[in-house]
């Protein structure tokens, strides 16, 4: 499996926001969407506030991969679902995200948006 770079894991996880359009099931691209990026450990992780039902979230479901540009990195990736470290995950959204507004930050920490979490794998 591959794995970031170490420059690539600084870039993407210091900036507030990451483009990601995901894979059609012809190989071409969906429109891309804005979402908050995370980083834990050596792994990047992104969440869709509205949960599983989110257009954006159910577009992944054909072929789960995507590709995503943030910090001046564009990458093709495979969208891995995950239910692992969600209370490191949570840690992280408030870590990063801190300076918004406590409502806004609790978007991402709900039930419905922890079951719609992707850690992002370089493929």
């Amino acid at each position: 499996m591959n794995t970031w770079t170490s420059d690539e894991l600084n870039k993407i996880g210091s900036t507030d926001e990451l483009q990601i359009a995901s894979v059609r099931s012809d190989e071409t691209l969906r429109k891309p969407v804005t979402i908050w990026v995370v980083r834990h450990g050596d792994d990047l992780y992104v969440r869709s506030v509205n949960g599983r039902t989110a257009t954006w979230f159910r577009g992944t479901e054909d072929r789960h991969e995507a590709h995503v540009s943030a910090g001046g990195v564009d990458k093709d990736v495979q969208l891995i679902e995950t239910n692992d470290h969600a209370d490191d995950i949570d840690a992280a959204y408030r870590a990063k995200y801190n300076r918004y507004p406590a409502n806004i930050v609790a978007t991402v920490l709900t039930p419905q948006a922890q079951a719609a979490t992707f850690r992002l794998v370089p493929r």
